[in-house]
């Protein structure tokens, strides 16, 4: 029993002394992988993103890297179709009113006063409703009748339409030149790649890397920008749809008020 004491105590010391020289090895070999791990988050590029830069640096070293010459040229279409876009849709604000209001007026005016102070009313008004309401009330003033005062409504309604339209063709110019620029941006970064590939006599991705992000920087350039100026676009278009509708039923509502108190 003794010596099955003694050897118990031997092994477990033994034990002890193993797992304490053991315990440090395997520390060392945790913080070795740690470090490998930091070491293979450095070198890969996805991994160790900038983050840390702001968005404009980083949007600075895109153009850059994209080409002057081309990015400039897409970044110009962006200004000017933004700077177009943004005033058309002031414009369309203003001349978006209640033109219930309006017609309630008018309707005063001409039950009580005459056709006289309705047009008067109509031409101090602005907005392209009491321009149109004006040419109406001016032929019934004049005593050309409700048939010619009908014609002129719809007549000037078109000019009207076509004031609201004016400056859409720029906006869908520069829709269709960004992505083409990209495109030629594209073209050049390609042949700039074969041109190094032919210089050099060898494919390598280092050769090739420089002429391919060109390329695609470019057209991504214009890709975005026409997208932006396309949503600016469909918002415009669906403005006008909205104020062209309230004109047409506005002018049926003068034109029976004209009908209705002319008699």
């Amino acid at each position: 029993m003794f010596l099955a004491v003694i050897g118990l105590l031997t092994i477990s010391a033994e034990y002890q002394k193993t797992f304490a020289q053991d315990e440090p090895a395997a520390q060392t070999e945790v913080v070795d992988e740690a470090n490998a791990v930091a070491d293979d988050a450095a070198v890969d590029p996805f991994a160790a993103a900038p983050t840390d830069k702001p968005i404009h640096q980083q949007l600075k070293k895109l153009f850059i890297d994209g080409g002057a010459t081309f990015m400039s040229l897409v970044l110009l279409c962006l200004i000017l179709g933004l700077a177009i876009a943004i005033a058309k849709i002031i414009t369309l604000s203003i001349a978006q009113k209640n033109n219930t209001k309006l017609l309630n007026k008018i309707e005063d005016c001409l039950k009580n006063e005459g056709v006289e102070k309705a047009y008067e009313l109509c031409r101090e008004t602005p907005g392209p409703v009491a321009r149109i309401f004006t040419q109406g009330l001016l032929r019934v003033k004049d005593g050309q009748g409700i048939e010619k005062a009908e014609k002129s409504v719809i007549e000037y309604g078109s000019v009207e339409m076509g004031k609201l339209e004016k400056g859409l063709s720029w906006i869908g110019l520069f829709i269709g030149i960004a992505p083409q620029l990209g495109f030629m941006g594209t073209v050049l970064g390609l042949i700039q790649a074969f041109d190094a590939i032919e210089v050099a006599g060898d494919i390598s991705p280092a050769l090739v890397a420089g002429g391919m992000k060109v390329a695609l920087i470019t057209t991504v350039g214009g890709l975005v920008v026409a997208i932006i100026l396309q949503l600016f676009y469909n918002y415009i278009i669906s403005k006008i749809d909205t104020i062209v509708v309230d004109m047409e039923d506005s002018s049926i509502s003068l034109v029976d008020m004209l009908v209705k108190y002319s008699k």
